[in-house]
C-alpha cells in the first residue's frame, strides 16, 4: 500500500502523525524552511486540527520544527552554529557510547546492523538518499540503544534528528550519507567486541561526515506538503 493509500484510510493520531512527518523530515521529503500549514496538514492526514497543533508542539520539542508567532509552523532550519554544536555534542558522545556497545554486543544485535547496512546500501543504489541517510541515522541510534545508556540513547536520538537537518541544508555530496565502508569498520569492531577500535572508528567517522558539509549550500522546501508526504 503506497503512502497515499495510507494517508486516505490510517486513523491518525498526534503520535502518529508525529512519526510520519518526523520521517519525512529525516528522508529530506519535508527539507528545512517548509511551512507547515495546519489546514494542508489536516487535508493531507484527514484529521483536525486540534490534532495537527499537538503533532507540530511535539516536534517543536524535539528540535525539528519552529512554531512562529502569527507565522505558523516551518521544518527548523539549523544556523550554523546550531550545526556545529550538534556535531560537537555528537562527537563527545557517540564515541564512548560505541566503546560500549562494542562491550555488549550480542549476534542478534550484530545481525540487526547488518541488516540496517544491507538495507542502507539498496536505498542508495535505488537513489534514495533521503531514506539512505534516515537508515544511517538508525544505525546510529541502535548503537546507543545497544550500549544500554538510555539516557545518552535519548541525547543521541533527538541530536541525529536535528543532524538531518543539517545535512539538508549544508551537505556537499553524497558522502554526508555515512559512507559505506565507515559502518562496515564499525561493525568489524563490533563483531571482534573491541571497544577501543570501536570509540576511534566513531571518532574519526563523526569528522568526516562534518567534513562532507558545506555550510553555504541550503535546499528549497517542495511545492506542496502533499506532494512530499505522499511521495
Amino acid at each position: 500500500m503506497g503512502t497515499m493509500n495510507k494517508i486516505e484510510t490510517k486513523g491518525w493520531t498526534s503520535d502518529t502523525v508525529v512519526s510520519d512527518l518526523e520521517r519525512a523530515i529525516h528522508e529530506h521529503r519535508l527539507p528545512p524552511g517548509t511551512k507547515l500549514g495546519e489546514d494542508e496538514l489536516g487535508d493531507a492526514y484527514g484529521i483536525s486540527r486540534t490534532i495537527v497543533r499537538a503533532a507540530l508542539l511535539a516536534l517543536s520539542h524535539r528540535h525539528l520544527v519552529e512554531l512562529k508567532r502569527n507565522r505558523g509552523a516551518f521544518v527548523a532550519q539549523p544556523s550554523v552554529r546550531e550545526a556545529r554544536e550538534v556535531f560537537e555534542a555528537r562527537s563527545l558522545l557517540e564515541p564512548r557510547t560505541a566503546h560500549s556497545a562494542a562491550l555488549r554486543m550480542t549476534d542478534a544485535d550484530l545481525r540487526l546492523l547488518n541488516e540496517n547496512i544491507r538495507d542502507e546500501h539498496a536505498a542508495l543504489d535505488a537513489g534514495e538518499n533521503g531514506r539512505a541517510l534516515f537508515l544511517s541515522g538508525q544505525f546510529h541510534v541502535e548503537i546507543a540503544r545497544i550500549a544500554d545508556q538510555s539516557t545518552i540513547e535519548t541525547f543521541i536520538s533527538e541530536l541525529i534528528s536535528r543532524s538531518s537537518l543539517i545535512i539538508a541544508l549544508y551537505w556537499r555530496r553524497r558522502a554526508a550519507l555515512c559512507e559505506t565502508q565507515a559502518h562496515h569498520a564499525l561493525l568489524d569492531a563490533f563483531a571482534n567486541r573491541d571497544g577501543d577500535a570501536a570509540e576511534q572508528l566513531m571518532k574519526s567517522h563523526l569528522l568526516d561526515l562534518v567534513a562532507s558539509l558545506d555550510l553555504r549550500n541550503v535546499s528549497q522546501p517542495p511545492t506542496s506538503l502533499r506532494e512530499a508526504l505522499q511521495r
